[in-house]
């Protein structure tokens, strides 16, 4: 069932961006900086840094600007960033993103829910944002919402999804990131809907991107990498979430699927002690205690002493042998 476990799969971190986002506190300019730039370190292909949305829109990340100027660059890594605009578009650039991540949804209802436009308003500005990036020789991934389940419309038709990701290929995109955004999904369900667009789109950059609302992001995520896919969205700690989903916890946590996958033999590159180091980091940062497992029990083989007493529990273990005899 797992064979092909020596693919090396790419981590992309978004807990800087899609996580911070919904956190109640505002974290200084200075201490993102520095999470970011420990991050940089530990082996990651991509680190989504913040958003050129609207500080009236997002507060959390008002200091885009100073964050994108401030991050040290690693080598190899992609520094990414959600555009949601031109004038987004404008202001990235102006900041040397390395890459455009644009948004919109395949359910309607959500698209309007959360981007305040339709479908084919939301591809029509696309259009002029991916426009916009290719003239800058910047590429281009779409994030598509919903794609396994809307919590207003219920189930998305799967030809829907291949539809939507066909208009993002012939728009230029470079790649499209398929969004369990509100931990909907099912593992057959994703290994179907993963294989097809992987299958259907050979010449797109295929991410997964999964929650745990309903404990089945890990799962998931092997399901994905069954069916082929080699990049994935995580944010450390597993904070994030969806306000379209009501008691939704955040995306898988890095920490955990990094630790799983390196179990199942996968190669990921990404230091587990660094991430766990990074999310009590976090866990200060925005004031309380993170979702993940990992961060708190440690690796598989975390080894700890044995309770008080344990000599004379031995001892008297091994007298109890010796009176028997």
């Amino acid at each position: 069932m797992f064979e092909g476990n020596s693919a090396k799969i790419r981590i992309n971190e978004v807990a800087t961006r899609d996580g911070l986002q919904n956190e109640s506190v505002f974290v200084e300019t200075d201490d993102k900086v520095a999470l970011v730039d420990k991050l940089s370190g530990l082996g990651y292909a991509k680190i989504e840094v913040t958003s050129f949305t609207s500080p009236t829109a997002i507060p959390a990340l008002k200091d885009a600007e100073a964050v994108m100027h401030r991050i040290r660059r690693e080598p190899g890594v992609v520094y990414t960033a959600l555009i949601p605009n031109v004038r987004g578009g404008e202001r990235a650039l102006e900041c040397r993103v390395d890459e455009f991540n644009l948004v919109m949804s395949a359910s309607e209802t959500h698209n309007l829910a959360n981007l305040r436009m339709t479908r084919p308003q939301s591809l029509r500005q696309l259009g002029d944002v991916v426009a916009q990036a290719r003239s800058a020789n910047v590429p281009v991934n779409i994030s598509l919402s919903c794609v396994f389940g809307c919590p207003m419309e219920g189930e998305v038709p799967q030809d829907n999804v291949l539809e939507l990701v066909g208009k993002f290929a012939d728009l230029g995109a470079t790649g499209v990131t398929l969004c369990d955004t509100t931990g909907m999904a099912y593992p057959t369900q994703v290994y179907r809907i993963c294989d097809s667009v992987a299958k259907a789109f050979p010449g797109i950059n295929i991410t997964g991107h999964f929650h745990n609302t309903r404990g089945m992001g890990l799962v998931n995520t092997v399901a994905a990498v069954q069916a082929g896919i080699t990049q994935f969205d995580m944010s450390l700690g597993g904070i994030g979430g969806c306000p379209y989903a009501p008691g939704a916890s955040g995306n898988v946590s890095t920490e955990d699927v990094v630790h799983m996958l390196q179990c199942m033999g996968y190669d990921t590159g990404v230091s587990v002690p660094g991430l766990i180091e990074a999310a009590h980091l976090l866990a200060e940062l925005v004031g309380h205690e993170l979702p993940a497992q990992v961060s708190r029990a440690g690796e598989r083989l975390t080894r700890h002493s044995p309770p008080a007493g344990f000599n004379e529990i031995r001892e008297r273990a091994l007298a109890r042998d010796i009176t028997t005899k």
